[in-house]
């Protein structure tokens, strides 16, 4: 088995370099509560290269504009058309800030206006691993009065010949699992388990 690595997606416009110790307290959990074989390091590739398309999985995320270039809108229709998994996080959680407008917009604008679509609260990816009955679990973020003060109960995706394709969040998850992964002990529950689940659906 090819061992999996943390892909984060690189884009001209906006920052997308937020969220720096999330991977690796992500790649802490696949090693704690699953059998899949990691590379340690988190791997950053530019939307405009070849090299996305060697993984199966790509990390989207920051707080500022989405724009992508004709080549990056290219290879990331290419991609996702072709297998490819994008996890896509709103580091604003807020459905009117600029990366959310910004990001649906360059969606409908590769995929159709109406390509991201609501995900229900029982689809697979809320059970593949770990279950989460009510489906995509509350970030502290969304409960802190900051963003769009909203707790967003659903998750959008893009779905390809029956599969999420890119998955889209406006609950700040790359917020909420980015610190020492040592502090995980201090949890009641561990909080990055729903990322096991979304790199699992991934990767089968």
């Amino acid at each position: 088995m090819q061992k999996f690595i943390f892909t984060r997606i690189k884009y001209n416009s906006g920052n997308w370099d937020t969220d720096q110790r999330m991977p690796v307290n992500l790649l802490n959990s696949l090693v704690e509560y699953t059998t899949i074989p990691i590379d340690e390091k988190e791997k950053i590739v530019d939307l405009s290269s070849n090299e996305i398309f060697k993984s199966p999985f790509c990390y989207l995320s920051g707080h500022k504009l989405v724009e992508f270039s004709e080549q990056e809108r290219r290879n990331f229709k290419t991609y996702v058309q072709n297998g490819g998994f994008v996890f896509a996080d709103d580091c604003n959680h807020d459905i009117d800030g600029l990366f959310a407008k910004s990001f649906e917009a360059e969606m409908a604008k590769t995929f159709g206006s109406e390509a991201l679509q609501k995900i229900p609260n029982d689809h697979p990816i809320y059970n593949c691993f770990f279950k989460f009955e009510e489906g995509p679990p509350t970030t502290s973020f969304e409960l802190n009065g900051w963003g769009d003060d909203l707790v967003h109960d659903y998750l959008k995706a893009i779905v390809v010949k029956g599969r999420i394709a890119v998955l889209y969040s406006n609950k700040d998850y790359g917020c909420e699992w980015d610190y020492d992964f040592r502090n995980k002990r201090f949890l009641k529950e561990d909080n990055t388990k729903f990322g096991v689940n979304i790199i699992v659906y991934a990767l089968t």
